[in-house]
Order: structure tokens, then sequence, then C-alpha cells
């Protein structure tokens, strides 16, 4: 039977900073989608920038949103989908990164974003970040109740070019010190042909406090995050044609079974301490561009 992880608990969010989608928790599988918009309330005025500001990949991840939704579907899977911009605040973020709301994205000034006192971060906080993250939880809880913790997959999206130089990779897969998930995923991936595959590429997976080591790394559940360069899927037939390539893999791979729905603390070569919970502490220093190829 399955059931909507909006049905796990019964409360009115109001207008959510996230949207779910149904599946079936006995799947074992969770998907996510960090950068699945690059919505900006109203009231933020598009934090000052053009609207074709918000259609480049320092808003959202382009092509990101439809292949998690599909894969989703066609795994039967639960996922839970962002739907505001990383400019507004980046969910992939630890809450003490000083790349949590940036100043200057990839050169461009963000208006909106300078100078914010400690109570307007707070407020973005409170109102985005936290009730994302707080549904991600539900959701693992409601698996682990269910009597199948899920391995956890984030669908994000990356440019065919850092800085005029092209990115060989068609994916990657990012992964921290538990290889449960990643290595059997990237094994499946490099027997699609015509595909080049990035371990750790074209991003380290080793990113302290973003959502898999605070939801994976953390709570020791097999997880992996999965980069798909964006120009294979802007339009729907790629994005229907990844959609299917990482359903396929991701079967193959859950069939395994064994450590995959165990839990198990693997630790972090971030040096991250297991079961902490950064907390933020207004620091003054988040205010650089410190974009740079190796964060997803």
């Amino acid at each position: 039977m399955e059931r909507s992880l909006d049905t796990l608990i019964q409360e009115d969010l109001g207008d959510k900073p996230y949207r779910s989608i149904e599946g079936d928790l006995r799947t074992g599988i969770l998907i996510l989608c960090d950068h699945a918009e690059n919505t900006i309330p109203d009231s933020y005025a598009n934090l000052g920038l053009r609207s074709e500001d918000l259609n480049r990949h320092i808003a959202y991840d382009l092509g990101a949103a439809p292949v998690a939704e599909r894969l989703a579907e066609l795994l039967s899977a639960p996922a839970l989908l962002s739907r505001f911009s990383r400019l507004l605040i980046d969910p992939n973020r630890g809450l003490d990164d000083p790349t949590l709301i940036m100043q200057i994205s990839d050169g461009l000034v963000v208006p909106g974003n300078a100078a914010l006192d400690e109570a307007a971060i707070a407020a973005r906080v409170a109102r985005y970040y936290t009730p994302y993250h707080q549904a991600i939880e539900r959701a693992i809880d409601a698996g682990i109740a269910a009597g199948k913790p899920p391995v956890v997959v984030s669908v994000h999206s990356f440019t065919q070019a850092w800085k005029g130089v092209p990115r060989p990779w068609s994916v990657g897969v990012l992964w921290d010190k538990d290889p449960r998930l990643a290595l059997p995923l990237l094994e499946g991936l490099r027997t699609i042909p015509g595909i080049v595959v990035g371990d750790n590429a074209p991003y380290t997976g080793q990113l302290k406090g973003d959502t898999l080591c605070r939801h994976g790394t953390r709570r020791g559940l097999a997880h992996a995050l999965i980069e798909v360069r964006q120009d294979l899927i802007l339009g729907p037939e790629g994005q229907a044609e990844w959609a299917r390539r990482l359903a396929e893999v991701l079967r193959k791979v859950v069939r395994l079974g064994g450590p995959l729905h165990a839990i198990e603390i693997h630790g972090s070569y971030t040096g991250h301490r297991i079961g902490s919970r950064a907390k933020w502490r207004g620091r003054r220093d988040r205010w650089h561009d410190r974009s740079n190829p190796n964060r997803a």
C-alpha cells in the first residue's frame, strides 16, 4: 500500500517550501532534489536580479526536477523537492557554511543578499531551510518505521563547462566515506555505452553539513548524490532518458539488498563529528564569492 509523505504526519504547514511525491516506503528508496526550482517570492523582488539571471545554474539545477520526478515515478519511490531558489538560501549547505546565502554567485552580485542582518538570515532559515530538512527527516523516520531504512538519492545537474573549460562527464556520483550505494552505482553507470562517468566529479561529495552529510552520513544511511550534465536534460526527451537510465541502475543496485538498508556509521573525510548538529552562528564571513567547481 502506497503512503503519501504528506499523510505521514497530520499538519498544515500552509505554503510549504517543498513538495512531496507519493511513493511506496517498501521500495527502500528516498529521492531528493535540493535545487529543484528557481522560485523567489514576490516580496524579495527577485533579490534585485534580472529574470534571465534566474534561469541560470546559479538559481537552480536545470533539468534536475523533471528527472527526479520521473525517477520517483519509475521506482514507485517517495520524493521531496525544494520549492525555492538556492539564491534565497541553499538547502545543500550546512548552517555554518559561508555559502549558505550567496552575496556574489559565479561573479554576479546578488543585491538582495547584501548586508543581511542576523534576523533576516534567521528568518530565511526558519521559513525555507528548516522545513525542507524536517520533511526529509520525517520521510526517513517513516521508512525506518516501515522496516526498510531508505537509501537516499539526491538528484542534481551541473553545467557543461566551468569558466570556459568543457566538462567531459555525462554524469557523476558524489560520495564521502560510505561506499555502499556509490560504488555499485558507479559500476552500473559505467555499463551504459557512450557516456563518461565521474567518480566524485565534477564535484566532491565530501562537503561538511550538506544534505547527504546531514541525512545520510549522520544517520548511517546509504546515500549518493547523482549529478547529470544539464545540457543532456534540458528537454523532455533527455530528462526521460536519464530518468530511465538511473532507474534501471538503481533497481539493480537495490536488489543487492544486504548492507544497503542497514544503519551503519561510516564517518566522513571532512572530519565532521558524527552526531553533532551545526547551528547558524551569524558569521559575517559568508559574504564572499566562494563558488567553485567543487561544490554541488
